[in-house]
């Protein structure tokens, strides 16, 4: 298990703790927000690739999902 803090978090630790400019700690949260609404985008496009594998839809939908795919894949491989 990878016990690392993500580097946006880490760059909003950082911003938060070293308030040298009054747009510093609003840049940390906006930060942490913006970590926050990504992890439950990628837990829904996760959600929606379950169904699609358990349903069997057409080839939009499967192609849909590839893309899903591919974009969890990216965001993960970046924040690791």
């Amino acid at each position: 298990m990878n016990t690392q803090q993500p580097e946006a978090l880490l760059l909003a630790d950082w911003l938060f703790n070293n308030v040298g400019h009054p747009n510093h700690a609003e840049a940390a949260a906006e930060l942490r927000r913006l970590y926050s609404v990504n992890a439950d985008l990628l837990a829904a496009l996760q959600s929606l690739i379950d169904m699609d594998v358990a349903y069997q839809r057409g080839p939009k939908v499967e192609e849909a999902v590839e893309t899903a795919r591919a974009a969890i894949a990216k965001a993960t491989k970046e924040t690791k």
